[in-house]
């Protein structure tokens, strides 16, 4: 793709975030999320393959359709209330908002679309789409947070994290598998939410550098199925024990920092005595857990076929991504920073 283009595409793809995150006007969020949508689905395209255009066909009908539905609560709010300030909404456009906004996050039961297109797209555009495109649906329901239904913030979240860890159980594709991961973990987000924004921030933060941490070696590796993970040992096998430590810190398990945003929710949920809904959430992560640890095992633990190709990747010399031991720094060893990130936040 041509520099300048390309450039363009990512000014306009960071400028509508922002634009998004510091609006109270119902139609700049609006039209600022329409130009977030124009500039992603170029770079969807850009591989000129049947599954990226089908891939860039489904991400538009959704976001489109989301957006239509942003403006009509938008409009109907104006009408009951005289304004477009979107922290003051009436009853109905909240709950036609959080609609909308659980559909372009891929949330269940509204979910279909989002494996779909994560399997279309190219191994960093998928980065993109599970980190930074979250990041302008959330802010509204940051902004509008005074007046969520707590409850189906809190059903939602539950029904997300059950159909994240049992959708992933039988897949085969790494991005398939990220994407039925990210519905697990936007699940808990939406849980944090419904208990303390300051909450939902730090489970985002995390969400993000383990997401972008487990991406990086897979697009470093190509490893587009499972069968690539197990085989990709003699490329580097410093890239993939760390891969197995990002697995184990998506899953939750301590004492990496992936533990940290599920210890603060379900701490969160206790002392709200919710502890049949902590009780569901817990139960929700362990068929996660379950494909992150059979990820691990064949990621370290199983020796691939040692053919000449395979054993001879090494005399290659392929250059690592220089920003890997930073965010698997950051992956595995931030849980002991729980109290400061948790009161700054």
């Amino acid at each position: 793709m041509n520099p300048l283009i390309w450039s363009t595409l990512i000014t306009g793809l960071t400028t509508s975030t922002i634009i998004t995150m510091t609006s109270h006007h119902w139609l700049l969020a609006w039209l600022s999320l329409e130009l977030n949508t124009l500039s992603i689905l170029p770079i969807i395209m850009k591989p000129r393959h049947p599954r990226a255009a089908e891939a860039a066909t489904k991400y538009f009908l959704i976001q489109a359709a989301a957006a239509t539905m942003i403006l009509y609560a938008s409009t109907v709010n104006a009408w009951q209330t005289g304004h477009w300030s979107i922290p003051n909404s009436s009853y109905t456009t909240t709950i036609l908002t959080t609609t909308a906004i659980m559909l372009k996050l891929g949330l269940a039961p509204v979910h279909i679309w989002y494996p779909q297109v994560m399997q279309g797209t190219a191994m960093y555009t998928a980065l993109t789409i599970s980190t930074w495109q979250k990041l302008a649906p959330l802010t509204l329901l940051y902004m509008m947070h005074n007046h969520l239904n707590q409850t189906v913030l809190l059903l939602t979240g539950l029904l997300s994290a059950l159909i994240g860890g049992w959708g992933g159980l039988n897949q085969t594709q790494t991005r398939m598998i990220m994407a039925f991961s990210s519905i697990a973990h936007m699940g808990w987000l939406i849980t944090a939410l419904a208990l303390k924004p300051s909450l939902a921030t730090l489970t985002m933060l995390m969400y993000m550098i383990m997401t972008t941490a487990m991406f990086t070696p897979l697009a470093f590796t190509s490893a587009k199925t499972i069968t690539d993970i197990a085989t990709a040992w003699p490329m580097s096998p410093t890239i993939l024990t760390t891969t197995m430590i990002t697995l184990m810190s998506l899953g939750g398990l301590p004492p990496l920092t992936g533990f940290m945003p599920k210890w603060l929710i379900l701490k969160d949920l206790l002392e709200t005595h919710m502890t049949p809904m902590a009780t569901l959430l817990l139960l929700a992560s362990l068929p996660s857990l379950f494909f992150y640890i059979r990820l691990a095992y064949l990621t370290m633990l199983t020796a691939a076929p040692t053919t000449t190709t395979a054993s001879h990747q090494w005399r290659f010399k392929p250059k690592h991504p220089t920003n890997t031991t930073a965010l698997i720094m950051a992956t595995a060893m931030l849980l002991p920073l729980t109290p400061s990130l948790y009161n700054s936040t």
